[in-house]
């Protein structure tokens, strides 16, 4: 049975007492509970049990919430500093219905600070970055992809990250994505040791500048799918090794996907961009990455079909309905037929299994 605030008095005699019980504590020596109490902000959870013994008794749960430092020093010992506190401000206490049942001791949410780095035990090479940081930098549910660039393509480079986002690809742009209150070379390291996939767009002075070379390392190490756009410049170094892309910064966009369909990581992105598609144009630009696609097991299998039967706008394009094979391909159910042993068809617009006889 849980008691109203406004019917309580305990709440009003909180400080008091804690003030009563710091002097206390100070003229017994015991130093550590009278620092715990100070330095704690407080809670109170009004009426966390019940007695009906005498006319009804309510007790009280009280919070104690410290800073990391104090917290550590009495955690191995927190059942008794609990207890303490809690017998001894009911001794205190002279409200004859209400009394403390608990005492939780907490410790405060605060800044945490690069406290892997400060323990001086991490790994050389290896950086842990927070889930805050991921969520700034990376849209949920779609394919990171970190665009390296040089300045001189930094509008272009923007156009490209937004036409991206039509096939699930959430893209950093460090001169775009960078928060004016975030120290910038941390940022992008951030960017660089979460993203799933890395494209150097090479443009003439491109090689020019130590950042890129420095990124196209990182990725390298890391051994992300590395994808060369070659917009004047062609491939050098590290990066020659890897797949160029021929392609004009209009059909970028597209040349892009169709490459990192492939990749595993890439598939619930574009799942996800199937239930978001926003015009039938949309998914007729979507359905050209499907004969791109070279492997599914049974369970992607029933991701795309379950995306596609939603009722969304992809049901109306031609690229996946397969109305204009001639135009748009063959549609969604010929490439499930070629991707596995299970057989498809369309009724009206969805896409159904057949019957095996």
């Amino acid at each position: 049975m849980s008691k109203h605030n406004d019917d309580c008095e305990f709440p009003k005699s909180l400080e008091r007492l804690l003030s009563a019980l710091s002097k206390l504590y100070a003229a017994e020596g015991k130093r550590d509970l009278q620092e715990l109490i100070v330095n704690s902000q407080t809670g109170l959870t009004i009426g966390w049990d019940y007695d009906n013994w005498n006319g009804g008794t309510y007790g009280h749960a009280v919070h104690l919430m410290v800073p990391e430092q104090i917290f550590v020093r009495v955690m191995r010992d927190t059942d008794v500093a609990r207890n303490q506190i809690r017998d001894d401000l009911n001794k205190l206490n002279n409200l004859p219905n209400e009394s403390v049942s608990e005492v939780f001791i907490e410790m405060e949410v605060g800044d945490l600070g690069e406290w892997r780095q400060q323990s001086g035990l991490l790994l050389p090479g290896t950086r842990v970055v927070s889930e805050k940081a991921v969520n700034r930098i990376w849209e949920d549910g779609c394919f990171r992809l970190f665009l390296s660039h040089k300045t001189e393509a930094k509008k272009e480079t923007a156009e490209l990250k937004k036409s991206l986002r039509n096939y699930g690809i959430s893209c950093f742009v460090a001169h775009e994505d960078i928060h004016p209150t975030e120290e910038w070379q941390n940022e992008i390291e951030n960017a660089l040791s979460t993203m799933d996939g890395f494209v150097a767009i090479m443009t003439p002075e491109f090689h020019e500048s130590n950042w890129t070379d420095q990124e196209v390392g990182f990725a390298f190490a890391r051994g992300v799918p590395i994808i060369a756009l070659r917009l004047g410049r062609d491939p050098y170094g590290f990066i020659g090794k890897f797949q160029g892309l021929s392609s004009g910064w209009i059909g970028a966009p597209a040349a892009i996907a169709k490459l990192l369909i492939r990749n595993e990581r890439m598939f619930p992105a574009f799942v996800k961009s199937i239930r978001e598609c926003w015009g039938f144009d949309h998914g007729n630009r979507l359905a050209e990455l499907l004969p791109e696609i070279e492997r599914l097991n049974d369970q992607q299998i029933n991701e795309l079909i379950g995306a596609y039967n939603e009722g969304g706008q992809t049901s109306g394009s031609y690229g996946f309905n397969g109305t204009k094979p001639k135009q748009y391909g063959p549609g969604l159910a010929y490439h499930l037929n070629r991707l596995g042993k299970r057989r498809f068809r369309f009724d009206g617009w969805q896409v159904v299994e057949e019957e095996t006889k």
